[in-house]
């Protein structure tokens, strides 16, 4: 079987490519994207190139593949490739060239979203810092300065996919490209300097001559012939549509959860929800085209993040941060898809009529030319209800909607899934407990004296440090005649740790929404000359908004409080050191790990200190995840390169860290002798660490008595007629458990038949229970990887509670 699909999918790539190879003109109308003459209902997935490692990109694109996607979408990441003026790096996993011809290998499209502004969560907004110091520049705006690098950037990033032959009509996969990126949410603010540069950006993009469309995200006043999109959870209903009728509707970003930042919880959208939107965007919209954003978020590696945002990427998307399948999200979209891509033809050259089937019901559909039809019954009311269309009635579940392929058949339904819920399992395979294994080196707290940046005012922190780093050491000389002073420090974001006479003395923070942050607090001082050293910290730069390089970090004021007497230091002299030393030395890498600075783990813990040990790759496959759960708040190199920041002290509203588990690439390890080195700025030691192993160990499945199952073949869907919606094909539904390869069910952890349990997670033994379900699910599916246990009380020993509504709910491991 597995040669067979080998030949299988290599005989389809073959003909992907032999299309490819001859070129594809790409064009559009009021309906759709038009590829080889033929209209196009597309799906596409946005998998961010340097936020997974090249490694990951062939099972990444094969998983979005399986899961009904018909092109990948990237940003270009200035920053990353344009460090300095001039100088390019396409290294790694800033190889976009090589990620885009993997999409074309599996025989995908590709969507490139230039921008050169992105905003994406990544730091500056995808601008490098140097731009900031160009004189006279104002980004986005009809600035000359701006205009001339962004043009330049553009132009490179246009011609390298040009001589690579990587456009559609070239025979390469990309069919679509995006300038600019929302601009229109900052539009106003540039006064008379903003329409001139939309014109601008698309003219100069058009005149780029890449022979497939370009468009413009969240710009409703896109020049032709740029087509203005949608961004959101809910464009169905929040798109005002093309700015002509010769523009289809297309929408750019689904967000199928949302970004999470540090303090908060992870935001969460349901497989439901994101489907009924999809449907309601093509039925309501006449859309053609949706990106799901994201479909593989990945990592925020090194200090590539915006401010506040942590290092896990959109990891509630169908595929999760490390790869993994993240279910019912993965496979409910992907039926959703089928079903649509079984009538695209009817979608896509039908004529549209829409009826009303009650107050908050109605049908939208689609006749062509020979007969065909294709419907979608939306009911928009939170409760269930029967319509009737065509001659006959179909129970609608609240806020659904079902797609009818023939008008007659209902072959999905938004609000019903029948996908089992992954849950993804973490186990400790590599202990760093022991003293004997670490080694430590103490940043020195820095003192006026030592500093050779000086001024008589506080700077700016990022005019300073260039974004080189994080920290920015604040040092000013205080003598006093007093023991004690109250401090108060003012910081323009995003972190203040203080330190008098070398000693610890508090800790302050913004947030995403508040950046800005004060600390005060009394402090020891001593009679005569006095070390006041406050580190300013950044965690990433802004990535929105207007103005950007006017936007500011670092101290604002410093004042002390003795004798009824207030003595402000903003103005006097300050020494400045940019950087930790660990950074200066280079701790992280080869070089920095073997120095003669180390030295034994000492007791207690002591704040700024950077922490190394060594570790011998595991054997297992992964994926791998560093577990800080007892650190606060720093940075981590593996073999000297960084996985990120970690902030786990920071705690949500529940108590808890917005992430604990960091994601460590199987491509970052050598088989032995690794190196992994923390900066840890609290007094936390590290021999809570462990490296642990990821996986979907436990799956979830329910049906009730209600619930139809949505089911396919692996080529077609199985319609579901109306007069079986209790039974497909006379056959009870099932509860259907699978296990991601190589696993089988070990273990059922949980099972129930009987009165409903709201959820997956809720394992509650309801009123009505029958007492041999655990035996049944036992029986049924342990050594298996699938498995499946009928809705049926004849396999259950009778009904013991008649008239009460009943569902099966089994939770089972997979090992």
């Amino acid at each position: 079987m597995w040669k067979m699909g080998s030949i299988w999918l290599g005989f389809i790539g073959v003909i992907s490519l032999v299309v490819l190879v001859n070129g594809a003109e790409v064009s559009y109308d009021g309906r759709s994207l038009i590829i080889d003459g033929e209209r196009k209902l597309l799906f596409s997935g946005s998998i961010h190139y340097p936020r997974s490692t090249p490694d990951m990109w062939p099972s990444l694109i094969a998983k979005a593949k399986h899961g009904g996607v018909d092109a990948i979408e990237t940003y270009v990441f200035w920053n990353l490739h344009e460090p300095q003026p001039g100088q390019y790096d396409f290294s790694g996993r800033r190889d976009i060239i090589k990620f885009i011809k993997e999409i074309q290998a599996q025989g995908l499209y590709a969507v490139i979203r230039i921008g050169p502004f992105i905003e994406s969560e990544w730091n500056y907004g995808g601008f490098p810092f140097w731009l900031h110091d160009v004189p006279g520049i104002t980004f986005r705006c009809d600035n000359e300065p701006f205009k001339f690098y962004m043009q330049n950037f553009t132009t490179k990033i246009v011609n390298m996919f040009k001589s690579e032959g990587l456009y559609a009509p070239q025979g390469g996969p990309i069919i679509l490209s995006q300038i600019e990126n929302e601009y229109q949410n900052v539009e106003a603010a540039f006064h008379e300097k903003g329409p001139p540069y939309v014109r601008w950006a698309a003219a100069m993009a058009v005149g780029l001559e890449t022979g497939v469309p370009w468009v413009m995200c969240k710009q409703n006043d896109a020049p032709d012939p740029v087509i203005n999109t949608c961004n959101g959870m809910r464009c169905g209903e929040t798109f005002a549509g093309p700015n002509s009728p010769n523009k289809p509707a297309l929408w750019t970003e689904n967000w199928t959860s949302f970004y999470q930042t540090y303090g908060e919880q992870a935001p969460l959208r349901s497989a439901e929800d994101i489907a009924f939107h999809v449907a309601l965007f093509i039925a309501k919209k006449n859309g053609s085209f949706i990106n799901y954003y994201m479909y593989h978020g990945g990592t925020n590696f090194g200090r590539t993040a915006s401010s506040f945002i942590i290092t896990s990427y959109y990891d509630q998307a169908p595929l999760d941060e490390y790869g993994l399948i993240r279910e019912p999200k993965y496979s409910h979209l992907r039926e959703l898809h089928k079903v649509i891509k079984s009538c695209s033809k009817t979608i896509l050259s039908g004529a549209l009529t829409n009826s009303s089937l009650g107050d908050q019901q109605e049908a939208y559909e689609f006749q062509d030319a020979e007969g065909k039809c294709a419907a979608f019954l939306i009911n928009h009311d939170q409760t269930a209800t029967e319509v009737q269309f065509q001659n006959s009635k179909y129970e609608l579940p609240p806020a659904s909607i079902s797609i009818l392929p023939d008008c007659s058949t209902i072959a999905f339904n938004t609000a019903k899934v029948s996908t089992p819920f992954s849950n993804r399992s973490t186990l400790p395979i590599i202990m760093f407990d022991s003293a004997d294994g670490w080694s430590e080196f103490q940043e020195d707290i820095p003192e006026f004296e030592e500093t050779s940046l000086r001024s008589n005012s506080l700077l700016e922190q990022t005019n300073v440090t260039k974004d080189t780093s994080d920290y920015l050491w604040y040092i000013a000389r205080v003598n006093s005649s007093e023991t004690q002073a109250l401090v108060t420090v003012h910081s323009r974001g995003h972190a203040i740790r203080a330190f008098v006479n070398g000693v610890s003395a508090g800790f302050a923070n913004g947030t995403h929404s508040n950046t800005s942050c004060s600390w005060e607090d009394t402090v020891n001082l001593s009679e005569g000359k006095n070390s006041i050293s406050l580190l300013s910290l950044t965690v990433g730069l802004e990535d929105f908004g207007a103005y950007l390089e006017r936007r500011s970090s670092g101290l604002s004021r410093v004042r002390l409080h003795y004798n009824n007497q207030t003595k402000d230091l903003s103005n006097s002299e300050w020494g400045y050191q940019v950087g930790l030393q660990g950074e200066i030395l280079q701790l992280y890498t080869g070089e920095g790990s073997n120095a003669d600075l180390w030295s034994q783990l000492s007791t207690p813990p002591e704040p700024l200190t950077w922490y190394k040990a060594q570790f011998d790759a595991p054997e297992d496959d992964g994926p791998f995840a560093i577990n800080l759960e007892t650190m606060g708040k720093g940075e981590v190199w593996i073999n000297g390169q960084s996985i990120g920041r970690y902030w786990v002290s920071l705690l949500t509203d529940s108590g808890s860290p917005s992430q604990t588990w960091y994601h460590i690439p199987r491509s970052f390890l050598k088989p032995t002798s690794n190196q992994l080195v923390l900066f840890e700025e609290e007094a936390r030691g590290p021999l809570g660490i462990s490296i642990d192993i990821i996986s979907n160990n436990k799956v979830c499945a329910r049906v009730s008595d209600k619930q139809a199952e949505n089911l396919f073949l692996e080529e077609e869907p199985i319609l579901r007629s109306r007069e079986h919606a209790k039974h497909h094909n006379g056959q009870p539904k099932r509860v259907h458990l699978h296990c991601p390869s190589r696993k089988t069910i070990s273990r059922v952890l949980f099972s129930s038949f009987g009165s409903p349990v709201s959820e997956c997670g809720s394992q509650a033994i309801r009123r009505c229970q029958f007492s041999n379900s655990t035996k049944i699910a036992k029986k049924a599916c342990i050594g298996k990887r699938n498995c499946s246990i009928p809705h049926s009380f004849q396999h259950s020993g009778g009904d013991p509670c008649p008239g009460i509504p009943k569902e099966i709910l089994v939770n089972a491991e997979c090992s």
